[in-house]
């Protein structure tokens, strides 16, 4: 697949503990984006963080966490990520989703070794 050197990405903010059907929204996000052809996507953890409810979330060993901030970034063609967007509405309850525009260098895999 190749992707313009216009393309969209779509950050997704959510909680680690945030679930869709029974499963982490973020695996949930993820398999939904692979089933749909998009590029590509990855699922950060962030060691602390806080959302709308002011609520402060962290990974210190003291005030351990289990609902860590996690964001998951979706780069692919604006059309692709428009249309990905209604599936993101329903999955995604609480949280942030924002979209930017970026200039893509090159998506490729690695090369097979020799």
């Amino acid at each position: 697949m190749n992707l313009p050197t216009n393309s969209l990405l779509l950050r997704i903010y959510i909680g680690e503990a945030d679930r869709f059907e029974g499963k982490p929204l973020y695996e949930a996000i993820v398999l939904k984006a692979r089933e749909n052809g998009l590029a590509g996507a990855t699922v950060l953890r962030g060691p602390m963080g806080f959302g709308a409810a002011s609520r402060i979330h962290t990974a210190k060993i003291l005030r351990l966490s289990d609902d860590l901030p996690t964001v998951i970034e979706i780069v692919d063609k604006p059309e692709r990520i428009e249309g990905f967007l209604t599936i993101v509405e329903s999955m995604v309850d609480g949280g942030l989703v924002t979209v930017e525009e970026i200039h893509v260098l090159h998506y490729r895999s690695h090369r097979a070794t020799r």
